[in-house]
């Protein structure tokens, strides 16, 4: 199947500071596209790779799963390692799971990690059901486009497709237990107002993670997808500024472009 129009792969070979980005469950690399151009603009390598099943169409996901999502992250943190001083991972939503999951298994391989509303459970009476569910519905409504600022779409799925939601939940679960491995600093960035992922999983990251150097950013102005949203600039910066303290060689004039 083609990719929709926006939803491609994004790459650029920078300096020797490279970011790994991870977008959500049911998105695309879309939702994060405009993050990456500006880490890109400022001398960084960047890879958001398009995860397994996304992209295309809702029945193309039904067919992977956890293991296919978290295998295609873990396989261009392994490239972009091989080219790159330092290497920081980012994620939204679920691909904030799967960032701190690349954290808590390659150790000093990530210097740092920086989440936006991410998730760490699926949440209601729904998630009870879905061991039976899948097998009598296919699907269930969308959860793309969840932006405060007007006029600005997601790039994803308008159905969830029940086999695939009934792996994240499995997923939730292996990262909530290996969020004790995670020790490198963190920034995590959410919305009070989301109505995807509810703030208590921002919370519970917070509480399980070993890191000391952590910091956490209120996006006020914004709903689920804040790449998109009001606060998407302050994430940029904020970003930025995260990894030009753990790597002082990137915004130096000379480094950051050259290597």
């Amino acid at each position: 199947m083609p990719v929709l129009p926006g939803a491609e792969p994004y790459r650029h070979d920078g300096g020797e500071v490279g970011v790994l980005l991870c977008h959500g469950f049911t998105g695309s690399p879309q939702s994060l596209r405009p993050w990456a151009e500006f880490l890109a603009e400022h001398g960084l390598s960047v890879t958001l790779p398009l995860l397994p099943g996304h992209g295309t169409r809702w029945e193309d996901m039904e067919l992977t799963g956890w293991q296919d999502w978290y295998a295609e992250v873990d396989r261009e943190l392994r490239a972009l390692s091989r080219r790159c001083a330092q290497v920081f991972v980012f994620g939204l939503s679920m691909g904030g799971a799967l960032a701190l999951r690349l954290a808590a298994r390659h150790g000093d391989a990530v210097s740092g990690v920086v989440v936006v509303n991410p998730a760490n459970k699926v949440h209601g009476l729904s998630a009870y059901a879905l061991p039976v569910a899948r097998h009598l519905v296919r699907s269930t409504k969308g959860i793309t486009s969840d932006i405060a600022r007007p006029g600005v779409v997601e790039i994803g799925y308008d159905r969830v497709p029940l086999h695939a939601a009934h792996s994240l939940r499995t997923f939730f679960r292996i990262v909530d237990g290996e969020l004790p491995q995670v020790t490198q600093p963190l920034l995590l960035l959410h919305s009070p107002q989301d109505h995807v992922v509810p703030p208590a999983d921002s919370a519970r990251i917070l509480s399980r993670v070993s890191s000391t150097d952590v910091r956490e950013v209120l996006l006020e102005q914004s709903y689920h997808v804040a790449t998109l949203d009001h606060d998407a600039d302050r994430i940029f910066e904020e970003s930025l500024a995260f990894i030009g303290r753990l790597a002082p060689s990137v915004g130096k004039e000379g480094t950051a472009a050259g290597g």
